[in-house]
């Protein structure tokens, strides 16, 4: 295992490219995967040994462990970009990855909640008269409001929210601040919660989200939260905070929101990566047009 190459590269994303420990946690587990596997099938424990054919061989290992398109693109996007830094670096004198080709990805439209059962959620459904059951409705107000990540939900501070402004400051990938606006109603349900924070956790630290115990909210309780309300006014196979975010970039669209404007709100660093969204307004254009042409 070429442990000090990876070291250098892991240093290389946390300090320069400053990526989320979740992203590194990933880059990390693909990079020593394959080295696992060069090192097992091979016997290859020095970088400047691999070669495309050793890389393709990885790839066809793991279709045959079950992985699907999208997992193996992800695994060759870390060994891409591995070896760039390689080559940058003067450790390697070829980049193996250059004619490594990734299979297709079936396209798959973003999984989006109805306007009725967002309706439902928001309007009509009984939350505990508690600190718990106001911290979940306003975290599900936010996420629909707002469309922000989960990891920016949680790493929130009181001092981000602007009540007067009616704007939230948002701390993004790679620490790219944005600000977004929210309505008067989810102005009303942030003042509702922080008076119940006041009330459950005087002595609370600065976030603005706590668990039970007035701790950092952390994400599998945000997803038990998301996927437990949603369950209840929805049949969706996913349930997660990130639904929530594409229902809010697609309920944008069909109302006629401009695209550069939503890839701003959800904080995009390319136009390409906000498109999938207009796709889930095309086809309820087309359902439209079937149900009412004469001719369709």
């Amino acid at each position: 295992m070429a442990a000090n190459e990876l070291d250098s590269f892991l240093n290389y994303l946390r300090y320069e490219k400053r990526v989320s420990n979740h992203t590194l946690t990933a880059y990390a587990g693909d990079l020593n995967d394959f080295y696992g596997y060069l090192k097992e099938t091979y016997e290859i424990e020095a970088i400047q040994e691999v070669v495309h054919v050793h890389i393709r061989s990885w790839m066809v290992f793991l279709l045959e462990q079950g992985l699907v398109a999208r997992s193996i693109n992800r695994k060759v996007s870390t060994l891409k970009a591995y070896y760039k830094f390689l080559l940058r670096q003067g450790l390697v004198k070829a980049n193996p990855t250059v004619r490594i080709v990734r299979p297709k990805v079936p396209k798959r439209l973003p999984t989006v909640v109805d306007g009725p059962s967002m309706d439902k959620l928001l309007d009509e459904l009984q939350f505990p008269d508690n600190y718990a059951g106001c911290r979940d409705k306003t975290i599900l107000e936010l996420f629909y409001g707002c469309g922000i990540r989960e990891a920016e939900l949680i790493g929130l501070k009181i001092s981000d929210l602007d009540l007067f402004g009616n704007q939230l400051k948002v701390l993004g990938k790679r620490n790219k601040e944005r600000i977004i606006p929210f309505s008067t109603l989810l102005r009303s349900q942030f003042q509702l919660y922080l008076h119940n924070r006041a009330e459950a956790h005087a002595e609370a630290p600065e976030w603005l989200f706590l668990t039970d115990k007035g701790k950092k909210m952390y994400p599998g309780l945000v997803y038990r939260i998301v996927h437990h309300y949603l369950s209840l006014v929805s049949t969706l196979a996913q349930r997660s905070p990130h639904v929530l975010r594409h229902t809010f970039a697609t309920h944008l669209l069909d109302q006629g929101a401009d695209l550069n404007a939503v890839k701003e709100l959800l904080g995009h660093s390319s136009l390409a990566a906000t498109q999938v969204y207009t796709h889930n307004s095309i086809e309820k254009l087309k359902e439209v047009y079937r149900k009412s042409h004469p001719k369709a």
